[in-house]
């Protein structure tokens, strides 16, 4: 008599559902992205407010042995944001307006541009001189990118923006205020979309 069931380490598993590291390199935890990325195709199906777009940008995953490759991920998840921002420029047009979503990019914008007036060198907090920050002249030249998108309507992308990386130097911008206004920036391309 044969048995039909299939042995749990004879079953075929479904393939990765991005590309998977080797040797050294380390990526994000699979399960961790798996489950992360499974309640966000929930929350936008069923159209919950239990996700945001800001959640999915800030959303972060262990680095492991055979993870994901990161930047897989995170062009993945720049999508994931890009639809919830959609969705929620949507309902927010709906409920207050075409006129009132405008006015409010328009004075996020006028914020950022107000913040980077400030002299280069001198646009954000610094570290100490032992301790270790962005790099300043990388940032100020992301900034200026910024200003003349904002102020000019050069073109800038919010993939740019998510994919903007600093060197380290001790004395450096303070990580946590550059990323603020990066993400703020991000908020306001994906509202005038």
């Amino acid at each position: 008599m044969t048995d039909n069931r299939t042995d749990e380490k004879t079953r075929p598993s479904a393939p990765p559902a991005f590309a998977v590291t080797s040797g050294r390199t380390r990526g994000y935890h699979r399960a961790a992205v798996d489950t992360f990325l499974a309640s966000a195709r929930r929350a936008f199906e069923t159209g919950s407010d239990e996700l945001t777009a800001d959640a999915v940008r800030t959303a972060s995953f262990p680095l492991v042995k055979e993870g994901y490759v990161v930047a897989d991920v995170d062009a993945a998840l720049g999508r994931v944001e890009d639809a919830f921002a959609a969705r929620e420029r949507e309902r927010a047009v709906r409920s207050l307006g075409a006129g009132a979503w405008v006015e409010q990019a328009r004075a996020d914008a006028q914020v950022i541009l107000d913040h980077l007036a400030r002299p280069a060198r001198h646009r954000f907090g610094r570290t100490g001189i032992l301790t270790f920050g962005y790099r300043v002249d990388e940032v100020d030249h992301v900034m200026s990118r910024i200003v003349r998108y904002l102020r000019d309507g050069d073109p800038l992308t919010a993939e740019q923006l998510r994919s903007a990386a600093f060197r380290m130097q001790r004395g450096g911008y303070r990580e946590e205020q550059v990323d603020a206004l990066l993400d703020a920036t991000i908020d306001v391309i994906l509202a005038v979309r």
